[in-house]
């Protein structure tokens, strides 16, 4: 978006009963006071008279002789500008006694705090002359009129139950507050029923909504991405079951508000799991590109993926943590602890095809972050790999896949870091949200010590693929087919695991009755929910949708807009 040219303001005004040289241009509104607040006490009894005539807008060298610290708030992240209730006691006591009658207005900005925490904050402005109060929130108002990325009217879908099922609650105090001093009005529906959010986006009509917002965890935002994706194909007649298929991009950006167990997604792409900073992202209009995964069975399409696709380890927590739902979040690290002593492991083949246009490596140790160039360059590189593609100008991509067959511990594959608080660095601390590309990461079979040697360092800074029994890839697609699969040809039935006969006892590893392969298959955890199907083909499509987020911001530069900020 171009900047808007306005004509540049500034003006003496008060703020906390202290005078302050205000200014305005097209990017930044600052402020600083004229008189540092140690010689407050040696001007109690001073008239004020002189700091009201300038309020007119008429500064002099006062501003240059008596600077002191300042605050500066980009026009970008001020969330909304309105005329000020007069407080009467305060309008009455000895600092305001000289004013006839006080004029003013507030702002609410964006505050950065700790570990990506953003807070919303108000700072009021005083002066006597009414004409230049509503010169000034006309100038302010008119350069967020001009902020044509927020948005104005709101879907949102909550979920009473996920998480400690405070979803309600949550929206209710937290986030529908900040909607309405923003000026946003929304339409909210509490979901009764799986896949109710789903189901509605095929029907409702999308054009009365700049965004969607789901209130919930990792699920509630599954549903949302379904019923999106699900929807634009559907509008634009394209087969989702095809897994060729390109399919077409959603304009329209989800939000998410934080409510659930794990929240990955929304840690990943905004560096915090908190409602507030979430509420305010999407009332900046912040726009994040996402990849997401297509999942397929043959000619039939499962699952849209965008953090992880996880066999082995993964699959089998998510199938005992489902179990045992009652206990809440803590359901993952009793399933934690009782998969990892089971020890098993699943045997089969993967085939994957390389990324080669992807800028960076997962092992590089460049973390996506806001702005990411590995992301824009990677994006860049896959549009003239598509272009010569379609030109014929390159070789038959069959030659390609590369194929790994064994016995492995887990198959993941990382569509963004999967960062969460449990695991600050995440399962691919490389992986990027928008390059077009997942890492697959194939753990093969190995000792407990090993295994747990591994799983450890996802909680520090170490190298969690620096194991010879781990690999790491980047892909833009990959097949997983299970022993038992290949073994029966094609079976479709057999994978399945709903289905059991006497086959499958065929399959019991006779290497060592101690080994861990007595369980002939896993399952599938795709971002949270769960999939039976075991041979499967995944393929990335890149900046398929759009969120209410701006990545993780950078240390250096919130330190460096936090001391702006004051």
């Amino acid at each position: 978006m171009e900047p808007v040219m306005v004509p540049a303001l500034r003006s003496v005004l008060a703020v906390s009963g202290q005078s302050c040289e205000l200014s305005l241009d097209s990017e930044r509104l600052a402020w600083r006071e004229l008189r540092p607040r140690r010689d407050r006490s040696r001007r109690t009894g001073v008239c004020l008279t002189r700091v009201l005539q300038r309020a007119r807008g008429l500064t002099d060298s006062l501003s240059r002789q008596l600077p002191s610290g300042g605050h500066s708030i980009p026009v970008s992240e001020i969330v909304s500008v309105g005329e000020a209730e007069i407080d009467e006691t305060y309008h009455h006591s000895m600092k305001w006694e000289h004013m006839c009658k006080p004029h003013a207005f507030t702002v609410n900005y964006v505050q950065r705090v700790k570990n990506h925490r953003w807070r919303c904050k108000a700072v009021t402005f005083w002066c006597s002359d009414e004409v230049l109060c509503c010169h000034w929130l006309k100038a302010l108002n008119d350069l967020l009129d001009h902020q044509t990325c927020r948005p104005k009217h709101l879907l949102i879908y909550i979920n009473p139950y996920g998480g400690k099922k405070k979803g309600k609650q949550i929206y209710e105090k937290k986030v529908a507050p900040l909607f309405n001093l923003a000026g946003i009005s929304t339409d909210v529906i509490v979901t009764e029923f799986a896949n109710h959010a789903r189901d509605d986006l095929y029907e409702v009509n999308l054009e009365k909504y700049d965004g969607i917002v789901c209130v919930g965890g990792d699920g509630m935002f599954s549903e949302v991405l379904h019923g999106l994706i699900g929807r634009v194909q559907k509008d634009k007649d394209i087969d989702h079951d095809n897994p060729e298929a390109n399919l077409s991009p959603c304009a329209i950006r989800i939000g998410i508000i934080p409510a659930g167990s794990t929240d990955c997604v929304c840690f990943a792409t905004v560096g915090i799991n908190d409602p507030v900073t979430s509420a305010l992202h999407i009332i900046l209009g912040d726009s994040q590109p996402l990849d997401v995964c297509s999942v397929h069975r043959k000619k039939r399409f499962l699952k849209y993926t965008v953090s992880l696709l996880g066999y082995g380890f993964y699959g089998d927590v998510l199938k005992c943590s489902e179990k045992n739902r009652w206990l809440g979040p803590a359901r993952y690290d009793l399933a934690g602890i009782k998969t990892f002593l089971s020890h098993h492991c699943y045997e089969g083949t993967v085939s994957f095809q390389a990324a080669k246009w992807a800028a960076g490596s997962p092992r590089d140790l460049t973390r996506c972050m806001s702005g990411c160039d590995i992301c824009r360059q990677s994006s860049k590189q896959l549009d003239e790999h598509q272009k010569a593609q379609t030109l014929g100008s390159l070789q038959n991509e069959q030659e390609d896949w590369k194929t790994i067959k064994g016995k492995f511990m887990a198959v993941n594959a990382a569509n963004m870091c999967c960062a969460c608080p449990r695991s600050p660095k995440g399962l691919s601390p490389a992986a990027h949200l928008a390059d077009g590309a997942a890492d697959l990461i194939v753990v093969h079979k190995c000792s407990r010590l090993n295994f747990l040697r591994h799983l450890i360092r996802h909680t520090n800074k170490k190298d969690q693929f620096d194991f010879p029994f781990v690999e790491v890839h980047r892909v833009k697609t990959f097949q997983f087919t299970p022993k038992h699969f290949e073994d029966e040809d094609g079976d479709a039935e057999s994978t399945d695991l709903r289905i059991s006969g006497k086959k499958n006892f065929a399959q019991i590893c006779t290497d060592h009755p101690s080994c861990g392969c007595n369980q002939v298959n896993s399952i599938w955890n795709c971002d949270g929910e769960t999939l039976d199907q075991t041979a499967i083909e995944m393929r990335v499509h890149s900046q398929l949708v759009k969120l209410f987020a701006r990545g993780v911001e950078d240390s250096k530069v919130r330190q460096r807009v936090c001391s702006c900020q004051g």
